[in-house]
């Protein structure tokens, strides 16, 4: 099988998925299932909606017209403000869209008219993360606005935390939330049926004894995917967290001295320093570099550690030489996947738990089809439904 790539079990991620759409209906909260950290793969979409995700979630309308194209059946938002450049593409492939500024949403009614449909739009709050949203002393204006134009829908409110700035979704900012849900609909008359809270950084609120007030949706990706709370990166109970790994071959394994010689300057990317003189060492170059995958984010197999990266090499260190071709497992984070995901030189495989192969995907074609230098860290070893 061809290396690099990422294996993808699909069995495990709807489990996780499954657990938590169960365990937050208790609660009250739907989820909306992120497929970013996946290009919108019709696979995973597919894989959600099965374990009981009725609306699936991405930054990228690329990714979400993949999913339309698919007919995955579910409700489909743009998680991210949508660009003046591409409001025609929002409105035809986006069921709802998260939403900040005024010309944007003016952008969107004209589109949905000229397309003689309706748009529905979520208005993003800021509470301190200073990501995206509007402040809430602005937020009355902002409604009025939205009901003013013609063709689209206010469908809710929400809000972004704990991505720029680490600021956690405690109890206290979804009550700030929950408090301008009920004022916005006390002024105006309306009642907001979204009001969508964060994302996988939620979870330890949501599932506590906290009161939930008017939260009723979470968008959740990472921890669907790899079965993580981003707060802390531990694995959350009763969940998957080895449902993707990216799979890596050995081009070259030497034993080395740990130490280089001759003057140096600065590496590749910008890094300066002579690593811990190790001796003599088992040195191992994988196929695999900056321009693949975030090597920070990859916990490597137990008894290697990573010891460097370059654009195309991967370096690890370990007590014996690895076989030429051998192909090494990691475990990748967040960011790791994120960049693995768009690199066009890994493959995605799909598997089921059984490891039976689903469907290969050569990233090449994907992309066609739909328009650090040298590091010293020796690592041993988510209501609504579909479009009718």
């Amino acid at each position: 099988m061809t290396a690099p790539r990422l294996e993808i079990d699909l069995t495990r991620i709807a489990h996780n998925a499954r657990s938590l759409t169960s365990r937050l209906a208790h609660r009250g909260i739907e989820v909306t299932g992120a497929t970013k950290a996946a290009l919108g793969s019709p696979e995973l979409g597919l894989a959600l909606v099965g374990a009981g995700v009725l609306t699936l979630g991405d930054s990228r309308i690329e990714n979400l017209e993949r999913l339309r194209r698919a007919d995955v059946p579910a409700t489909l938002a743009l998680l991210r403000s949508p660009m003046l450049s591409q409001l025609d593409r929002v409105v035809r492939h986006a069921d709802l869209s998260f939403n900040t500024e005024p010309e944007v949403v003016a952008g969107l009614s004209a589109a949905a008219r000229d397309q003689a449909t309706t748009h529905g739009v979520v208005l993003m709050v800021e509470l301190g993360d200073l990501r995206e949203g509007i402040l809430p002393a602005d937020l009355a204006d902002a409604v009025r606005e939205i009901l003013r134009q013609p063709n689209l829908t206010l469908e809710g409110l929400g809000t972004n935390l704990a991505c720029r700035s680490g600021i956690v979704p405690d109890a206290a900012k979804m009550a700030d939330l929950s408090a301008l849900v009920t004022a916005i609909e006390a002024t105006f008359g309306i009642q907001l049926p979204i009001v969508t809270g964060g994302n996988s950084a939620n979870l330890g609120w949501a599932l506590g004894d906290e009161p939930v007030g008017r939260i009723n949706d979470l968008r959740l990706g990472e921890s669907l995917l790899l079965g993580l709370d981003p707060l802390d990166r531990r694995p959350i109970d009763g969940l998957h967290a080895d449902a993707i790994s990216l799979v890596a071959e050995v081009i070259e394994s030497k034993i080395k001295p740990s130490l280089p010689w001759g003057r140096t300057a600065q590496t590749a990317f910008g890094a300066t320093g002579a690593p811990t003189d190790r001796g003599l060492v088992a040195q191992t170059l994988l196929a695999l570099g900056e321009q693949d995958v975030d090597p920070l984010g990859l916990t490597a197999p137990e008894g290697t550690g990573i010891a460097a990266t370059s654009s195309d090499h991967l370096v690890l260190i370990s007590a014996e030489r690895f076989d030429i071709g051998t192909q090494l497992r990691f475990v990748p984070n967040y960011s790791a996947l994120l960049r693995a995901m768009t690199s066009p030189f890994v493959t995605k495989q799909f598997v089921t738990s059984n490891h039976a192969a689903q469907q290969v995907l050569d990233p090449l074609t994907v992309l066609a089809s739909d328009h650090h230098g040298h590091r010293e860290c020796i690592i041993v070893s988510g209501h609504r439904g579909p479009r009718p």
